[in-house]
């Protein structure tokens, strides 16, 4: 008898899940809480690791509104630099932006056309026994109905109900963030480069503490968002908005954003980080995307590891449907296995750089050197080529001589 899978959220994680699985031959349906298009708190980017993810998948980028983007451009206090997307040997040396209510949806389509079912506007919850998911309540709007899959990945992102009623919880010792965005109009939306400022100020020259982004969207408005971690002090009590506004008002002027008045209201969202929820899986489940917390704590970056989560994902799941019973611990394995060095590093730079005396070392002093910017910036985006690994071991090195000067 073969094996259903049940997905539970459709964004990046839940959608590639899908189309892997699908594509794998196993008996897939893919709920959605709400309907395509929906918007979300996000930048709109797409990282190289995330092309690589959509290729794979065989994603048409010719016709749709995307906009091309060749690189980074950061700020460290007056310090910038603009950085091209490396060569690489397993991603692309480009990236892209699109708005995620154009995105998912579409992604969801690719999995649908592999041969997953997918249902919108529908909330699902779960039913347990010992750990394993028994059934799974499903309500349409119109009704409800009950479902037994044999296996169920959750992605149903950061906030993830489904994930908390099988037992989910996030480490409260790991970073986590809040961000918020909006859109403006910009003569500059075609520009090639993503944008990033590590210092944030108001406009009396007081230090904020979070860190700030423009993506450029090609079609006449660029996304303009900005972050806080919790382990800036008294993170709690620091609104987002107030970040984003100061942002706004230090925009280098090629964007010419002239009034804090954007076309959408602000969008906020959480970001759990550094595969911080857990357990990432159950008897029959697994966590995939931001629903494992699974965001870049350097960048704040959550789609690229969200596609290649549910990749992985699929991967082990379909060995579980054909039998293999240990298969679902493989996939916790794994991840730890990709993404555990890079984290742990990770955490230590974002729980630094939480102290303002370090952050300011960090941008006034440690980031100075050209080279060393490169290398921070192609760490921070996880973007470093197998052969760069020793490289990468002087690069935390220096930072971390950086970070102890600060505390000096």
């Amino acid at each position: 008898m073969s094996s259903t899978v049940l997905v539970v959220g459709g964004g990046p994680g839940g959608a590639s899940a899908a189309f892997w699985l699908a594509r794998n031959g196993v008996d897939v349906h893919l709920v959605e809480k709400k309907v395509y298009p929906r918007e979300k708190a996000c930048g709109d980017g797409l990282t190289p690791r995330a092309i690589k993810q959509l290729l794979d998948m065989g994603f048409d980028f010719d016709g749709l509104d995307l906009h091309r983007v060749d690189g980074l451009r950061a700020y460290a206090g007056d310090l910038m630099i603009e950085m091209p997307w490396p060569q690489h040997t397993e991603f692309p040396d480009w990236g892209a932006t699109m708005r995620r209510a154009d995105l998912d949806g579409t992604v969801a389509m690719l999995a649908q056309h592999q041969g997953a079912v997918v249902e919108q506007g529908t909330t699902a919850t779960p039913i347990t026994d010992g750990g394993r998911i028994t059934s799974v309540t499903l309500d349409n709007g119109e009704g409800e109905r009950s479902v037994t899959p044999d296996f169920v990945v959750i992605a149903d992102g950061s906030n993830s109900r489904f994930g908390r009623g099988v037992g989910a919880n996030r480490r409260r010792d790991f970073p986590f963030g809040l961000a918020v965005r909006a859109y403006f109009d910009s003569p500059a939306s075609d520009d090639r480069f993503i944008e990033s400022q590590l210092d944030i100020r108001d406009r009396f020259g007081k230090a904020m503490p979070g860190y700030g982004w423009v993506f450029p969207l090609g079609d006449g408005e660029i996304n303009v968002g900005a972050g806080l971690v919790s382990t800036f002090r008294g993170w709690k009590d620091v609104n987002t908005s107030n970040i984003l506004d100061a942002y706004i008002d230090s925009l280098p002027e090629h964007w010419e954003v002239t009034e804090a008045t954007p076309h959408t209201k602000p969008l906020g969202g959480k970001l759990p980080m550094s595969l911080s929820v857990g357990p990432k899986i159950g008897r029959n489940w697994v966590l995939v995307g931001d629903a494992a917390g699974a965001v870049n704590p350097f960048n704040g970056e959550g789609i690229d590891y969200a596609y290649e989560t549910g990749r992985l994902a699929a991967r082990y799941i379909a060995q579980a449907a054909a039998g293999d019973e240990t298969a679902l611990s493989g996939y916790a394995r794994n991840l730890e296995d990709i993404y555990g060095d890079y984290h742990r590093v990770a955490r230590v730079f974002v729980k630094a750089i939480g102290n303002p005396a370090i952050m300011k070392t960090l941008t006034t002093v440690g980031l100075r050197s050209r080279p060393l910017m490169e290398w921070t910036l192609k760490v921070m985006a996880n973007l470093l080529d197998p052969q760069d690994a020793g490289m990468s071991e002087h690069v935390y090195v220096a930072i971390e001589r950086v970070v102890n000067a600060g505390k000096a």
